[in-house]
């Protein structure tokens, strides 16, 4: 036991060192052919309503590049409805989802161990040749951006009219034909970088509205293989999900081999009378299966992969809504004008929602579809812990 934990330690220092920094949207970017937009993180709030079968996700596009004017593509498995979200929605969320502060008396460590799937919505019914290639559904403004939402029937028509439209296309064509062939729509929009931020080898850097998309879905599904187009090697993805229950990553990409390991470490480094009935039973459930997990982390690392991550989990109560609405005083260290932004996340985040935060360094080779979450689970058994205060083993 002592040598596992030890070497858990070890392991566990090396994913916090490899722990990306904070990320940003679920897009792509199509600009003129001899000029470069790039993606260089993904960032999305993602809510689910199973019953209704109704998804909704918020994405806040940034880009680097130096394209003078570029547009951008969101493909959803149905028309979707669009609304501007609050600018700062991103690093509100990140302020509401701060660790509670380490509890020294329940983590004092023991001295003897020291250091040591979908049925897609929209789009049905049979082609026809006379059926236009495009066909555009909706127009508006949404914040400070035009937008189109259309639908197409072949992928060299829908190249063809970006193209007449002013959307030089410039990736890989056979990921749109993926949406295509799947009668997904397409959200498309214009950019003008010159609102942005000039740096001075003359690129720009900037982030735009955050839109809300709505649309119906019978999985909570979010578009990533679309996001290969402008990504060179890797891309870091946060997702904070608000659903009825606590969600994760889909199959090898869990965060349960990360999680467990960390919280397996603490937790049998710490005093165990200080933990009460809820942790200690939760350690029974965990340790047959730990050494799995503890191997399933190691083989990541091995490939040089940095495993999925939890930073935040917890079910959503009346207190977490006063600390929204401002109703009672904030629980953890923050900037104060930050933390006075707080209500802005009011009728996002509600009472009864599992709001799961979870990250992921992809690879390219991990892109080839989209992402579809599935409720957590341990053991076959579903996993609803909590994870809101930090442990000697979490990340800084």
């Amino acid at each position: 036991m002592r040598r596992l934990i030890a070497t858990a330690l070890v392991a566990g220092a090396a994913t916090f060192t490899l722990a990306p920094a904070p990320a940003d949207p679920a897009c792509c970017y199509f600009s003129a052919m001899d000029r470069d937009v790039k993606q260089p993180g993904q960032r999305a709030f993602l809510a689910w309503d199973p019953v209704e079968k109704i998804e909704s996700f918020i994405v806040q596009p940034s880009f680097e590049g130096n394209a003078e004017e570029f547009g951008m593509v969101i493909p959803t498995p149905a028309q979707p409805k669009l609304a501007e979200a609050h600018r700062d929605l991103f690093k509100t969320l990140a302020v509401f989802t701060i660790l509670r502060a380490l509890d020294e008396s329940k983590w004092q460590s023991r001295p003897q161990l020291g250091a040591a799937g979908m049925v897609e919505k929209g789009g049905g019914g049979p082609d026809s040749v006379d059926r236009p290639a495009v066909k555009v559904l909706e127009s508006g403004v949404v914040g400070s951006l035009d937008y189109k939402v259309i639908e197409a029937n072949d992928a060299d028509g829908l190249f063809a009219w970006l193209k007449e439209h002013g959307y030089q296309y410039a990736g890989d064509a056979a990921t749109l034909d993926f949406y295509v062939k799947k009668k997904w729509f397409f959200t498309v929009m214009k950019i003008d970088p010159k609102q942005m931020k000039r740096r001075p080898d003359g690129s720009y850097l900037g982030e735009v509205t955050p839109t809300r998309f709505t649309f119906a879905s019978d999985r909570l599904i979010y578009p990533l293989r679309i996001t290969r187009i402008s990504v060179k090697d890797t891309t870091d993805a946060l997702f904070y999900i608000a659903a009825p229950e606590k969600m994760d990553l889909p199959g090898a990409l869990s965060y349960q081999p990360n999680f467990q390991t960390m919280w397996y470490t603490a937790f049998c480094s710490a005093v165990w009378e200080r933990h009460g009935a809820a942790e200690k039973a939760w350690f029974d459930h965990v340790q047959p299966r730990q050494q799995e997990m503890f191997e399933a982390f190691k083989a990541q690392l091995a490939k040089g992969r940095t495993p999925s991550t939890l930073e935040w989990a917890r079910r959503i109560g009346a207190a977490d809504l006063k600390l929204i609405s401002g109703e009672a005083k904030f629980d953890r260290e923050a900037p104060a004008e930050d933390v006075a932004k707080l209500p802005t996340l009011s009728g996002l985040v509600r009472e009864g929602d599992f709001v799961t935060k979870c990250r992921h360094v992809f690879w390219k080779d991990e892109m080839d579809d989209d992402l579809v979450f599935v409720p957590a689970s341990y053991a076959g058994k579903p996993d609803a812990v909590e994870y809101v205060e930090a442990m000697p083993s979490s990340p800084p």
